[in-house]
């Protein structure tokens, strides 16, 4: 079984690998459950969807029916004004077929006028302590992408005492020098707060190339079970940090063999040696390639 971790101060021990429920997006109920039911044999009892990932919230609902005091369960608003994002946190329960969620989170919250929208008077943070109140949601927290996210939760966490956060996590991000120091002080802010650091993409390989075929990820990941292993490893070999899952369902048993081996941070000669290999490339570059494709 994955090994579990205490979720920040939320008091829940979440399981170290997160289900990304992206991944149900585009399925039909029929194949949905089987991976929802993979979860069980690993251990994972944590799923973070979205209201954006297509109807993830309508696939998870039925499953959850049967299995909602197994799970610490999230979902995400990407609204910004307080009228918007109460209606989407109703919407979600609604979609998801439950009377509260354990986390509600600010999804993609990295844009300087969103934040500000976002975070004052009227905006979707009013919303989201509101429900609290309301026993609809037990926890808040805020999500990113791009090379500014971190800095920009450092920013969110000195406005309001977030439950969690969300952000990218894997070798090629560290290499950019400002995205790994503002890493490192957004982890120790959480470390001294008691804030759930979740990851994502750690098995990211490179965005799609103009004449590639895409599948069910708007990004390329590595494919090779070893270079999984070691992406893999990389993040969950740092105490305390949550992997979530990859938005392509194919290659989430691949990452869930991998989460159930001992983890240590792969040496940086054989994450090079990948990154050479399987030609990664950053995600996300400063000013250029900020959002997601």
């Amino acid at each position: 079984m994955i090994d579990k971790a205490p979720f920040g101060r939320t008091g829940h021990h979440s399981s170290r690998v997160i289900f990304g429920a992206a991944a149900l997006g585009a399925m039909k109920q029929e194949k949905a459950d089987p991976i929802l039911d993979l979860l069980f044999e690993f251990g994972i009892n944590h799923i973070d969807t979205a209201a954006s990932y297509g109807d993830s919230e309508l696939r998870v609902g039925p499953w959850m029916k049967r299995h909602r005091k197994q799970f610490f369960l999230a979902t995400k608003t990407g609204d910004r004004t307080y009228a918007g994002a109460r209606d989407s946190i109703r919407r979600s329960l609604d979609r998801l077929g439950v009377d509260q969620v354990d986390l509600i989170q600010l999804h993609n919250l990295v844009d300087d006028e969103e934040w500000r929208t976002a975070m004052g008077p009227g905006g979707a943070l009013e919303a989201l302590i509101e429900a609290r109140q309301q026993g609809l949601v037990r926890f808040i927290g805020v999500t990113g992408h791009g090379t500014r996210v971190a800095a920009m939760h450092i920013r969110s966490l000195a406005h309001f005492a977030c439950d969690s956060v969300l952000l990218p996590l894997n070798y090629t991000m560290l290499t950019l020098p400002q995205y790994a120091a503002d890493f490192e002080r957004l982890m120790t802010t959480c470390r001294e707060n008691q804030v759930a650091v979740q990851t994502i993409k750690s098995i990211a390989r490179r965005r799609w190339g103009e004449s590639t075929e895409r599948r069910f990820s708007w990004y390329e990941p590595l494919r090779d079970p070893e270079a999984i292993r070691r992406g893999v490893h990389f993040v969950l070999g740092r105490p305390g940090i949550f992997l979530n899952t990859s938005s392509d369902a194919t290659l989430l048993r691949t990452t869930l063999e991998a989460a159930n081996q001992a983890a240590g941070v792969p040496a940086n000669a054989a994450m090079e040696a990948d990154v050479a290999r399987f030609e990664m490339q950053r995600l996300f570059e400063p000013g250029v390639l900020e959002g997601v494709g």
